[in-house]
């Protein structure tokens, strides 16, 4: 296959949905990858409406199980060479394995499924196929990410201690969903949500952050969900105190009651020689706190090794091409960065060539599975009071 521009199939994203957006923008990011091909609705009518009105054209199909069939038929350079689904939780388990069972590599929005066995399945499936499948933590993507996590896991900071990782939104800090807010309605649904709402959403952010950062696994949780408004069903605050699997100990938390804050995803980890800092509201930024020493703050594009503390950067690391320091990546960035080593996996099994999904460069289906199995963790924890469920 010669190196035409990937063709990509979405499954969900009309209807005003929010994060197709990002998505969409980052696929044409590079000029290798571009949106061709959709099923934006349930209901058929809408979908092939919506696909007339796409922004640029596309194909539109009234389903994606008619979007699925219609790729056998066609050749090389019209079918779509991976689709990413951007519906609610409740419809990614099936267009999904129906993707994987077709042949056709899948990026999918997290949490991976609506629940823990749907979580399994995929897992077998992917691994029976042997089809690229990636989950779209947006935050891994950020490059000051991958150098926090070359930090921790190359030892410059000595044994991970302690871990606080945290992700606090305010946006449903009243009965949003009351207010004809769709990205609420179905987020505090458990037939659409599944058994969270706020740990479901967001605190699966915060979790994969800290086992990419660190490269560590949760392996026993305390959880305690609560809600705070009136009416709701699932929990919009989210708190869970977590053993490691190296004997350190993690906070994992997530709050959509959190008034006042926007998009505040960050990570602290104690190590036994320092600490790193790391918000996501200040993504170029990364600190570096080292006892008897001035801080240390790196900005993307301003990395140099053998500092006096970076050793041995990954070359892939300081070869990447990234707009000059002091002109701000952010969140488009973070997902073109994902959907680019994606698009390097798909290349490779297009060609039939070994490829490695092993969660260093996006989080993989198995890193889906472990945030469903959490979650389930969390909830379980917490009708018992909060007593120790050990799940890895």
């Amino acid at each position: 296959m010669s190196n035409r521009p990937l063709n990509v199939g979405l499954i969900g994203g009309g209807g005003g949905a929010f994060i197709v957006q990002p998505h969409q923008k980052a696929i044409h990011f590079d000029g290798t990858r571009r949106v061709m091909a959709a099923a934006l609705h349930p209901d058929p009518k809408i979908a092939l409406k919506e696909a007339r009105n796409w922004a640029y054209p596309i194909k539109g199909y009234k389903s994606y199980d008619e979007m699925i069939a219609a790729q056998a038929d066609l050749p090389e350079g019209e079918r779509i060479d991976y689709a990413l689904i951007v519906t609610p939780n409740f419809v990614h388990f099936d267009p999904a394995i129906k993707c994987i069972k077709a042949g056709i590599p899948v990026f999918c929005e997290k949490p991976l499924s609506l629940n823990l066995k749907e979580a399994k399945q995929l897992v077998d499936a992917v691994k029976k196929y042997k089809v690229p499948f990636g989950v779209a933590h947006t935050y891994l993507g950020h490059w000051t990410s991958r150098l926090a996590r070359h930090i921790i896991t190359s030892g410059l900071l000595g044994a991970v201690r302690w871990v606080d990782a945290y992700y606090l939104q305010g946006w449903l800090a009243g009965l949003t969903e009351k207010q004809g807010v769709m990205q609420a309605e179905w987020r505090v649904d458990p037939k659409r949500a599944g058994i969270s709402c706020c740990g479901g959403d967001i605190g699966t952010h915060a979790l994969m952050q800290l086992r990419y950062v660190t490269g560590l696994d949760v392996v026993a949780t305390r959880g305690f969900l609560e809600t705070f408004v009136k009416g709701r069903v699932l929990d919009d605050h989210f708190t869970t105190y977590n053993e490691l699997s190296n004997g350190g100990k993690a906070i994992v938390r997530a709050s959509q009651i959190a008034t006042g804050h926007k998009n505040d995803l960050g990570i602290e980890v104690n190590g036994e020689k320092g600490t790193l800092v790391w918000r996501q509201e200040e993504s170029d930024k990364l600190t570096i706190l080292l006892p008897g020493q001035p801080d240390r703050i790196y900005w993307r594009g301003e990395v140099k090794e053998n500092d006096g503390f970076l050793k041995k950067l990954p070359k892939g690391l300081l070869d990447e091409i990234t707009i000059p320091s002091g002109h701000v990546e952010a969140f488009h960035d973070a997902f073109a960065r994902l959907h680019r080593f994606f698009e390097e996996d798909v290349r490779a099994y297009l060609k039939g060539k070994k490829w490695t999904d092993d969660g260093s460069r996006y989080a993989n289906v198995e890193d889906g599975r472990i945030g469903m199995a959490f979650i389930e963790a969390a909830v379980k924890s917490s009708k018992a009071g909060g007593r120790l469920v050990n799940w890895k």
